[in-house]
């Protein structure tokens, strides 16, 4: 597709952008959408986080708080490999059995404990991850696999018994490297038989989870000309970002038991209740129906929770023991036996005109799964198919990734969801593009950047079918402008001293809201007597203030006070079906779910209220807590109406309302990231002076929430972009084991934040807004790269920017 050639809609290629603008149902165009945040009663007020209180004075539950509910409960201690690849032969339990308080000791062999492969990975079925792993493993992968269980009356008890068992292996020699394992020679660390569901491209003599390539255009033949044309220059770059660990407040926690009915009850800080149940259902043998799994406050996830990561061992535990039990992570095994942002390597090259026009991009990604594959094909893809949209007029664009497997910890989804480090290659070489040919990077990016009403077909290049979506909503140009004068950068003035060197560095981010039809939201809510209304949605609220923005919206739409709309927690037995807390979806899928349940619920309002006023349903609008006749004035309270409704002398029927909602759509958020840094050239050592982000999100539904959501994820940007990563040994052993070994930054160590929100109305999202979750996670690595190349002339591509590459740099230019 050329830069201009935009089709006619019955020429559009499938997918979002045909079925979005065929379908009404994505529309929301309600009468009070429009309105201006002054007209809104909840909606785009700053409305307090509901449990902020509660958490601040320690009056909030999360799961290990349910513990003291279980007077008999047990605590288990996971027995892990302490060799990176090998196999076990023998596990001697027999000490660890001897002691006082000790109720069970498992291993592979124990019948408790399933034998069939499976996903941690909390996705929809079937699960785009292959099932590779055992609840139990007989051969160690990376040093951390679990190999065996103890129950014991305390965790004390169970730590000291889990040191008692004698584990024998047959060690094998293990790759650590992705280029190496993928050698012919490489330790082969999965058999392709021991492996179901496997993904495509997938090569496990060659440690290869999975392989994939899509082109729009054609790439090779852009090249070719380049080679013959002047006006035609070819840019080359290379990325790399380490392992970041999501360092959540609040370590995996479960507790099982058996409740008085026999089924399964699972009480967990999982982001994925319904995905969990499913999947453990699927594991166990065990009918949906007979599991039940219950998500408390969660102490944040960040993508760590999103799958079932401890809840089958968990489950097979409590059957063991015969009691309820609990197994909560600590710390260490939190940075190398969990989940963590997998390092990737991107090469990219492009092709541009000496004016400045993209003609290619070609782009190619190797992600490092570690030993296993949750979210590996999902995340590999994500490198490129989240940050190239942002340039899809380019006509020639090729994306390919290839996720490989080594010996050390299993990674899987992270905020960003491999858009932190797409955007790192992508948005540092739009600024080696613009130093090449002397463009100004802004202007340079704003010449080549999507806008509202464009057809985006770049985020599809992986699909075996043509795919686009219609850009409805876009405020980058706005976000490039107010961030550029928030951060100065026409107004940068130099230090005195000369070897000290100070610019600014930009780059542009684009995200999701949802996985573009693969998601589903669900909502219920009721009416009690008073007016007040109890509502259920099966979406899960981490942290960021999803509850709460869940209300907004129902009080929007009945027009009642937030407090007035009590939302209770997921829990599997009670709340309509959520695909959970993941992909920036729970205000764009459930959020426009819960509205619609509202006005479901509000035309029973209407129906009450015409009996009682005798006035046609049409006449009826809602206002502070009333029904009001619009002909006449009259009105009634939903106090009135609650009470009528459940004992009234004719019609008896409580006031409620259902719905769910599914799309094509995934409307993406845009945003702009500035750094300004001073660079000391003789030390290599800097000075962040400020951090500035601009986001559009659509309607911003409650802007506390989004400038928390900005300035927490802005923080976590800092540190890939400037923290130590996680380290191992030569033998692939941890040695970063917790927070003081961890170079995660302080609020002390926190350069500057500045949020701003840059309003725009997204047609298709609840009361126009998206998503913003994620994508201010992605800018500060190429911001703050462009910055010091800015600065001192040298790039550091490879994360993390320190002062001794810096000065390295310096000393090979």
């Amino acid at each position: 597709m050329s830069r201009t050639d935009d089709p006619e809609p019955e020429e559009e290629a499938t997918g979002t952008a045909e079925i979005a603008e065929s379908n009404p149902i994505q529309w929301d165009e309600a009468p009070n959408n429009r309105k201006a945040p002054d007209e809104r009663r909840t909606v785009s007020h700053r409305e307090e986080k509901d449990d902020a209180k509660k958490i601040v004075t320690g009056e909030a539950k999360y799961t290990a708080d349910y513990a003291r509910e279980f007077p008999d409960l047990a605590e288990a201690k996971v027995v892990r490999s302490d060799i990176a690849h090998g196999v076990v032969t023998d596990i001697d339990t027999s000490a660890a059995e001897e002691m006082d308080n000790v109720y069970a000791v498992v291993t592979p062999d124990s019948p408790e404990i399933p034998e069939k492969p499976y996903t941690s990975a909390g996705q929809s079925y079937p699960e785009p991850s292959p099932w590779d792993l055992r609840v139990l493993r007989r051969k160690a992968r990376f040093v951390g696999d679990p190999i065996a269980a103890v129950v014991a009356e305390d965790k004390d008890t169970a730590s000291k018994a889990a040191r008692k068992l004698d584990v024998t292996y047959d060690e094998y020699d293990a790759v650590f490297d992705t280029a190496e394992a993928m050698e012919a020679d490489a330790p082969q660390i999965h058999d392709a038989d021991d492996v179901e569901n496997i993904q495509p491209g997938a090569d496990y003599e060659r440690n290869v989870e999975a392989h994939m390539s899509g082109e729009i255009g054609d790439v090779e033949a852009a090249f070719a000309e380049a080679e013959d044309r002047e006006d035609l220059t070819v840019i080359e770059t290379e990325w790399e970002t380490p392992y970041q660990s999501h360092c959540v407040p609040e370590p995996h926690t479960t507790i099982a038991h058996r409740d008085e009915d026999n089924r399964y009850h699972l009480i967990s800080s999982t982001q994925v209740p319904y995905h969990t149940r499913r999947q453990l259902s699927h594991l166990f043998d065990v009918p949906i129906r007979d599991i039940q799994v219950s998500k408390p406050r969660i102490g944040a996830g960040f993508g760590s929770k999103q799958g079932m990561i401890i809840e089958p061992l968990t489950m097979a535990l409590a059957d063991t023991a015969d009691r309820p039990v609990k197994v909560e992570t600590t710390r260490r095994e939190q940075f190398h036996a969990i989940r963590n942002r997998r390092p990737a390597r991107v090469k990219l090259r492009s092709v541009v005109t000496d004016d400045g026009d993209l003609e290619a991009l070609d782009m190619e990604a190797v992600t490092n799964s570690g030993a296993y594959g949750p979210h590996g094909m999902t995340v590999a893809s994500a490198v490129g198919k989240k940050p190239l949209p942002l340039y899809t007029h380019t006509p020639n664009i090729r994306y390919e990734m290839t996720a490989v497997h080594t010996n050390l910890p299993i990674a899987g989804a992270f905020r960003g969801y491999g858009a932190p480090q797409g955007h790192l290659a992508v948005e540092g070489h739009m600024d080696e593009i613009a130093r090449e040919l002397d463009l100004d990077p802004i202007d340079f990016r704003s010449r080549n950047a999507i806008s509202e009403g464009d057809l985006e077909v770049a985020s599809g290049i992986l699909k075996d079918k043509e795919y686009g979506r219609r850009i409805r909503s876009c405020g980058l140009d706005e976000c490039i402008a107010e961030g550029r004068a928030a951060i100065g950068w026409d107004d940068i003035e130099q230090p005195e001293a000369d070897h000290r060197h100070r610019a600014c560095g930009m780059a542009l981010t684009i995200q999701g809201s949802g996985v573009p039809g693969d998601e589903l939201g669900a909502a219920h809510i009721k009416m009690n007597e008073d007016g007040s209304f109890i509502l259920q949605t099966g979406a899960v609220d981490i942290g960021p203030g999803a509850d709460t923005v869940m209300a907004q919206i129902a009080a929007e739409v009945l027009s009642v006070p937030p407090e007035d709309v009590l939302v209770q927690p997921s829990d599997t037995d009670i709340s309509p079906f959520d695909y959970g807390a993941y992909a920036s979806s729970t205000t764009y899928i459930t959020g426009q779910a819960v509205k619609k349940a509202a006005e479901d619920a509000r035309g029973m309002l209407f129906e009450f209220a015409s009996r009682m006023l005798d006035e046609p349903e049409s006449a009826f609008t809602v206002d502070d807590g009333s029904v009001i006749s619009e002909v006449t004035g009259e009105s009634v309270s939903l106090e009135e109406i609650g009470y009528e409704s459940m004992y009234g002398d004719e019609v008896r029927a409580q006031v409620m309302g259902d719905a769910s909602h599914c799309t094509e759509e995934s409307p993406p958020p845009f945003g702009a990231q500035f750094v300004d840094v001073t660079v000391n050239e003789e030390t290599g050592e800097f000075e962040i002076h400020d951090m500035v982000y601009a986001v559009d999100c659509g309607v911003a539904l409650n802007p506390d929430l989004v400038e928390g959501q900005i300035e927490g994820a802005m923080h976590m940007s800092y540190e890939l972009a400037t923290g130590d990563g996680i380290n191992f040994d030569e033998d692939g052993r941890p040695e970063t084991l917790g927070f003081r070994d961890y170079d995660m930054p302080t609020t002390a160590d926190q350069p500057p934040l500045t949020s701003i929100i840059v309003e725009t109305h997204e047609p298709t999202g609840p009361f126009g807004a998206k998503s913003v979750a994620e994508i201010p996670v992605n800018g500060v690595p190429p911001a703050l790269s462009n910055a010091v190349r800015r600065a001192v002339g040298v790039r550091i591509g490879d994360m993390p920017i320190t002062p001794e590459k810096i000065r390295a740099a310096l000393d090979d230019d």
